[in-house]
């Protein structure tokens, strides 16, 4: 080939390739051209363009669809801050000064200051159309700078933010009107609570009064109370079980998870639940674990979810049956408790519905008492714990209910203190004098009740008011030992009353219980939290309030001890 041939043919590539390349500039310009005449033509987007001052200098279709304005109008005259609400601009202004440490000046500087540090930035204010309408828009800011990386200007790019802001409003509207229905449920809830305990505080009050009645009962009317106390206390268990699965619900339900003894709780539980077995001809196994076992847990709620579990076991179990608790680590960091019944077994479909709220699985007709909630409650307490819970079944054979706690370690005690030796407490000891109590109550039914405890010990007088402001005024005048206060009063509350006491130098020494049937978590705490030495619960049980009794009146005798050996010194 001659070298003319080689030149002409170099030549000719040569040509194409420059060809090729200007094509392709062509296209990129091509295509640049229309992406900006794509921005600045676009309606659904507000684009402004600033100098370094920001003074606009490209005001786009969008901004003009948005705001009103030609941008004959605003190029070259105004700032993107001017259109803003200006008492959003100003709060914005302190925000920055306070959340970077520096002095911002209301105006465009509040809107591109971080901007003009390199952050990226957006933020939510409201635009003042030319026509004085206004919209919340949000804006996402940009430096502009040029190849010295000199600032030359900035880039505002806004979207309407209406509908998000509409959805918003509508969102917090909605969360406002539930928490007030939750506010209101818990209060019906807590009034409820009150109202079915007051005459449960009766009924089972003066039935365990008739029980241990000295005088002994013929058969049939030991059956019948016996019939009263059985029906009243699980009618309480009901209340109960209503206002727990509430408090979970609603997020107020209080928890205190430390490490404890699984295998402890467990022996508990055995005890408690043996009884009831014997009473259904069903034989309990317990296999605990060989080596002491601690979990992260809540006890009171671990061992009414495991309480729970064995009842249903036993209440849906087969006469003459059996039922096995089991223990095993599953993991270092999970350990399960196994309940097998040999019961009917479940259903696929029944398995499924177990953790539905009042679904008892077409027991109702069955004769076993229930709600449907305690499964409900048992899954909720041990989520809340951090655990899980689930079942296995075969029709026939029986199921297995399983819980899973999260694992602990065992928590290292202290050096053991040497305790004084508690002595069983009892008024006769004390009793060479009469001893006053006054009760402030304004229910009869209740005040008979408690007049009757009363009569049970030697030597001791009870006083009565049917409202605090009575109730104070013989407090101050008789000065009792021990001062038994309701809390829903009329007039004056049980709180107030109590608050009075401990301001009059004269009463402030008398211990104060609470005997109220505001028996909510939060009601027992702020009862405590206000000063009460105990805080009793309605129905009121015997033992418990002849215990606290007791206590009062013990600290009362101590007190008064204390104070004859300071005035001898």
């Amino acid at each position: 080939m001659s070298e003319s041939t080689i030149s002409l043919k170099n030549s000719t590539n040569s040509s194409a390739a420059e060809n090729v390349s200007e094509s392709l500039r062509q296209e990129a310009l091509l295509k640049t051209g229309a992406l900006q005449n794509a921005i600045l033509t676009s309606a659904n987007f507000s684009i402004i363009a600033t100098d370094e001052k920001g003074i606009i200098q490209l005001f786009n279709v969008g901004a003009e669809r948005m705001l009103g304005y030609s941008a004959a109008e605003v190029v070259n005259k105004i700032k993107p801050s001017d259109m803003h609400d200006p008492e959003e601009v100003m709060a914005r202004a302190k925000s920055l000064s306070l959340e970077l440490s520096a002095t911002i000046t209301p105006g465009f500087e509040a809107l591109a200051f971080k901007a003009s540090r390199g952050i990226e930035d957006s933020y939510d204010l409201t635009y003042i159309c030319k026509d004085g309408s206004r919209f919340p828009a949000v804006v996402s800011i940009t430096a502009l700078r040029d190849d010295y990386d000199d600032l030359i200007g900035y880039l505002l790019i806004g979207a309407d933010n209406s509908v998000r802001k509409q959805i918003e409003d509508e969102l917090n509207s909605a969360k406002a009107v539930a928490e007030k229905a939750n506010l209101a449920k818990s209060d019906f809830l807590s009034n409820m609570s009150h109202e079915l305990r007051s005459p449960l505080n009766a009924i089972l009050g003066f039935a365990q009064l008739m029980e241990s009645d000295p005088v002994p009962q013929t058969p049939s009317q030991k059956e019948s109370t016996g019939q009263i106390l059985q029906a009243g206390w699980y009618l309480l268990d009901l209340i109960n079980e209503i206002l727990d699965l509430a408090l979970i619900e609603s997020g107020k339900l209080l928890l205190s998870k430390e490490p404890m003894s699984l295998d402890e709780v467990l022996i508990d539980c055995q005890s408690m639940i043996e009884p009831q077995a014997q009473k259904h001809g069903i034989t309990m196994n317990f296999y605990n674990l060989q080596e002491t076992c601690f979990v992260h847990a809540d006890r009171t709620r671990v061992k009414q979810v495991l309480i729970n579990l064995l009842s249903n076991a036993i209440k849906y179990n087969n006469a003459g049956g059996t039922v096995i608790v089991d223990c095993a680590v599953k993991s270092p960091e999970r350990v399960r408790i196994s309940v097998t019944d040999s019961g009917h077994g479940l259903t696929q479909e029944k398995m499924e519905q177990l953790f539905q709220p009042f679904n008892r699985l077409g027991q109702e007709n069955s004769g076993e008492e229930g709600t449907g909630i305690g499964l409900v409650m048992t899954k909720r307490l041990v989520e809340l714990m951090g655990g899980t819970i689930g079942v296995q079944s075969t029709i026939g054979k029986g199921s297995v209910f399983w819980v899973e706690l999260v694992r602990a370690a065992e928590p290292l005690l202290n050096e053991p203190l040497i305790a004084e030796q508690e002595q069983p407490i009892s008024i006769a000891e004390h009793n060479a004098a009469t001893r006053t109590i006054l009760y402030v109550e304004d229910n009869p039914a209740n005040l008979k009740l408690v007049e009757q405890l009363i009569a049970r010990r030697p030597s001791t007088r009870l006083l009565s008011a049917g409202d605090a402001t009575l109730g104070i005024k013989i407090a101050r005048e008789q000065l009792p030992e021990l001062i038994l206060m309701d809390i829903n009063l009329p007039g004056i509350s049980g709180i107030r009353a109590l608050a009075i006491l401990r301001d009059d130098p004269v009463t402030e020494h008398i211990p104060v219980i609470a005997i109220s049937a505001n028996a909510m978590p939060h009601d027992i705490r702020k009862g405590l939290e206000a000063g009460f030495f105990r805080y009793l619960t309605k129905p009121i049980k015997v033992d418990a309030f002849m215990a606290a009794l007791d206590e009062a009146l013990e600290f009362t005798s101590a007190r008064a001890e204390d104070t004859k050996d300071l005035t001898a010194r």
